[in-house]
């Protein structure tokens, strides 16, 4: 009898929030290759296409829409499931950082199925810059947190690498103009210094436009045409473009740390979760 792999499914879920494939492998932490290859074994499964061309975007067809429904409530009742009736259901309170980027962007999944595996768990979540964050993991203030890799993060795990973009609206090239209006986070902040130092090495003029800690207020600024903005090519949504005409930042990598003072089981529950998302089998 032919069967659904939950896996496939899941995979299938990031495409439809996705521009392209290669934006949501970015997401979930796959290749390109692998995603397609994925839903070719769907499509193969079911029968039809599940998606179309539109332009640079794949669009759903009528079929992939149906399954659409099917996959949310599989995905969901097999991490219920899990949860319920599993052999570990832990309980308590799990206090965790992050930058508020990362929680919008790279989280919302794990945040979902660590509720689904742990339903009587409560999650407090603290966000802020990574420097900041890492601090309050030393003093056991927090048990787990998520931070950008980089001075400061001793005892951190790197969980992936992700490539840093400039990003800009969808109708103005503000990359051309001279000097290029920024969008940043405040001097601490990794991408920041990132995206200054090349535009510096480059001999590219730039002003500081708009800065701050607030991640969706920054977004708002380069939608709304005001900025361009250095951030990981995942985070980039349908109202964004990556920019192919300003230097290239590299890439950059996301770790996590755990807590040495305090013993909770739920941050390696957590922590295992996080893995799991960014493709990584890694021993504590």
């Amino acid at each position: 009898m032919h069967a659904f792999d939950v896996a496939d499914l899941r995979t299938f879920l990031a495409c439809i929030d996705a521009p392209s494939f290669a934006v949501a492998g970015e997401r979930i932490h796959k290749s390109q290759s692998a995603v397609s290859m994925q839903i070719k074994k769907l499509e193969g499964l079911v029968g039809t296409d599940l998606f179309s061309k539109r332009g640079r975007k794949n669009q759903l067809t009528a079929a992939g829409a149906e399954l659409k429904g099917y996959a949310t409530r599989i995905v969901k009742l097999n991490d219920e499931a899990l949860g319920r009736i599993g052999a570990r259901r832990l309980e308590g309170r799990l206090v965790i950082g992050t930058p508020d980027d990362y929680a919008e962007a790279f989280l919302p999944t794990v945040f979902e199925r660590f509720a689904a595996a742990h339903p009587c768990a409560e999650v407090a979540i603290e966000s802020g810059p990574s420097s900041e964050i890492a601090e309050k993991v030393r003093a056991g203030m927090l048990d787990v947190a998520i931070v950008t890799m980089g001075s400061g993060m001793e005892g951190a795990e790197v969980l992936c690498r992700e490539q840093l973009s400039w990003v800009a609206p969808m109708d103005r090239a503000l990359e051309l103009e001279r000097p290029v209006p920024l969008a940043v986070w405040q001097p601490t902040c990794i991408w920041r210094q990132i995206a200054e130092d090349t535009l510096t090495d480059a001999g590219i003029d730039y002003r500081i436009a708009f800065s701050g800690w607030n991640a969706a207020a920054l977004m708002m600024t380069v939608r709304t045409g005001l900025a361009v903005a250095a951030l990981p090519t995942s985070f980039t949504g349908p109202e964004l473009r990556v920019v192919e005409e300003l230097p290239d930042l590299g890439a950059f990598e996301i770790g996590v740390m755990r807590s040495k003072s305090t013993r909770n089981p739920l941050a390696e529950a957590f922590h295992a979760l996080l893995r799991e998302a960014c493709g990584q089998r890694m021993a504590v």
